[in-house]
């Protein structure tokens, strides 16, 4: 099990987080959060503030003016990182690029090498043993680099958007040999795609401002976001508001309808999702007893897919083009954003 705590003031930096032996955690946050700085502190290439960290019987670190100041080096963490570039040895073989984690560790180099080639087996690349990095793709070298970092037999793997710099016709594969890899692995993986997540991770933690401010089973997360980030980023509007009789009523005191939830008190503090495409927008505020309709102005109009994103100040919908070409919508356009009761979902925040 990992446990830390640190900080860092001069980042605002301000962390407490456990992972437990298995477990793969996403991380997820606007540039800036601070989640490059969580993987440097855990690979000791940045010394906190204070703080502890302890990775099974290891401590990582432990600092502070009532401490002992213990500094454990990066070599003796037994952590692995695995970011975006491969960057693999060029001069090496494939296979000596795998070996080189368990041979680093003293083992000898036939049994270095075993352990490469069953690595490369693993992750379906050993046709490449042979190879130089420069006579394979961006595909196989990442697949290569990730061998390399199991074959070390880390306490932890971190994985620092490992498919970003890739081409997206190669990521589903990958994608489907890290779920078979990371299988009782303990890992962290920073990525900015909702699909990562959903396919790789036990839970999710959002990062902004340098700290955890929402974390917790991956479905729960996204089905139930807490922070605007995590709700644009699974594509949902999130309303904050109190539980009203009849639904909630929001922060600037609308008074809205939600599918009924009696677990729910009154006036507590809520949250409510709306998809975006159970939103319409029209030029009036239509006769249609089952909707409510929020008056609003247009902020912006994005493509898609096949709809157009129209952002407004209160909500976003993804409307059909044939429909908005009927509006003839622009920025600053008044509009009227209209919804069922049944899909908004109430949430205790």
């Amino acid at each position: 099990m990992l446990a830390i705590s640190a900080t860092l003031a001069a980042r605002g930096f301000d962390i407490d987080l456990t992972v437990e032996t298995g477990e793969t955690l996403a991380i997820l946050g606007p540039n800036g959060a601070g989640k490059s700085t969580l993987f440097d502190v855990l690979a000791g290439l940045v010394r906190p503030d204070e703080g502890s960290a302890r990775l099974d019987e290891t401590v990582l670190f432990d600092l502070g003016p009532a401490t002992g100041n213990i500094w454990t080096p990066p070599f003796s963490r037994g952590i692995s990182l695995l970011s975006q570039q491969a960057l693999l040895f060029p001069r090496m073989t494939v296979l000596d690029n795998v070996a080189f984690g368990p041979r680093s560790a003293g083992a000898g180099r036939q049994q270095s090498r075993h352990r490469a080639a069953v690595w490369l087996e693993r992750v379906d690349a050993s046709e490449f043993a042979m190879r130089k990095p420069a006579e394979i793709s961006g595909g196989q070298a990442q697949r290569i680099a990730v061998a390399r970092a199991l074959a070390a037999d880390p306490k932890l793997l971190l994985l620092d958007e490992p498919m970003a710099a890739l081409d997206v016709t190669v990521v589903p594969a990958l994608r489907r040999m890290f779920r078979h890899v990371l299988a009782d692995q303990t890992t962290i993986l920073i990525t900015h795609d909702v699909l990562d997540a959903f396919t790789l991770a036990d839970r999710v933690a959002v990062m902004n401002d340098g700290r955890i401010v929402e974390i917790g089973e991956t479905r729960e997360v996204f089905e139930r976001p807490r922070s605007a980030f995590t709700a644009a980023l699974v594509g949902l509007n999130l309303i904050r508001g109190t539980r009203a009789p009849h639904g909630l009523r929001t922060d600037s005191g609308l008074e809205l309808r939600a599918v009924p939830n009696e677990t729910i008190a009154n006036g507590v503090v809520v949250g409510a999702t709306i998809p975006p495409t159970a939103i319409t927008v029209t030029a009036t505020s239509g006769e249609d007893s089952t909707r409510d309709y929020v008056e609003s102005t247009v902020i912006d109009l994005e493509p898609r897919g096949d709809l157009i994103r129209v952002s407004t100040g209160f909500a976003f919908a993804d409307v059909a083009p044939a429909a908005l070409a009927r509006l003839d919508l622009v920025p600053g356009s008044r509009v009227w954003v209209g919804f069922e009761s049944s899909n908004v979902s109430v949430y205790p925040l």
